[in-house]
């Protein structure tokens, strides 16, 4: 079960929940944090690392999280997410900021075992990150109520012990940066959602786990059990 599905009436799309858009395509980052990358042994990349989930792992606030029969070990990632407001291809830097409708925190599932499988064999990752319910988020904040998207906040506990703890201003690519990139490739379109990384401290949840993630000083949260 899925939580509250925000559903419009007419497009029966998802909502992203606080801001109204339909969710479109669902952009994550991988490796964004060094000491992440070093923890599963993994190159510190020199460019953002691309990779796309579909919008069935989209969930919400209080949603049950199934481990797939096809793994032995999901890993939670806790990450802030922004929410794209207005189409762009190839924004400049500056002009960032008026492309982002508001930010939330969510939680990037991996099937860590296929995800390793499909890293040896040269495949992509698609089915490891892409469960049913693999990408909760909480509801978005404008970003007029951040004082610095390049200092927040944001952490993970797993039945209330801290599991993850990071900030923004140790990602390897910034916020601004990874729009910037994204939309050289991509034309970003309004209720485009990108997931910007996860900190260190990743770690493999169990059935029965209640998992509590929070952006800032209570600025955005998210509660999911997993079953």
């Amino acid at each position: 079960m899925c939580g509250a599905f925000f559903i419009s009436s007419v497009m029966k799309d998802l909502i992203i929940p606080g801001n109204g858009l339909p969710i479109r395509t669902i952009y994550c980052i991988g490796r964004n944090y060094t000491e992440h990358a070093k923890e599963l042994n993994n190159p510190v990349p020199s460019s953002p690392l691309v990779f796309i989930k579909p919008q069935n792992a989209i969930c919400f606030d209080e949603a049950e999280v199934v481990i797939p029969a096809q793994s032995n070990d999901v890993h939670h990632e806790v990450e802030l997410v922004v929410a794209i407001s207005k189409t762009g291809k190839n924004i400049d830097l500056e002009n960032v900021t008026h492309h982002i409708s508001g930010i939330g925190v969510g939680i990037d599932f991996t099937a860590r075992d296929i995800q390793q499988k499909a890293k040896e064999a040269g495949h992509p990752w698609t089915v490891a990150k892409g469960f049913d319910n693999f990408a909760p988020i909480s509801s978005f904040i404008p970003t007029d109520k951040i004082e610095n998207l390049n200092n927040i906040k944001l952490q993970l506990s797993v039945n209330g012990t801290k599991r993850q703890f990071g900030n923004t201003s140790e990602m390897i690519f910034s916020i601004s940066e990874l729009i910037s990139y994204l939309s050289g490739i991509f034309t970003l379109v309004p209720g485009d959602l990108i997931f910007t990384g996860t900190p260190s401290g990743v770690s493999a949840v169990s059935h029965g786990d209640k998992l509590f993630a929070e952006l800032g000083d209570n600025l955005a949260t998210l509660s999911v059990s997993i079953k």
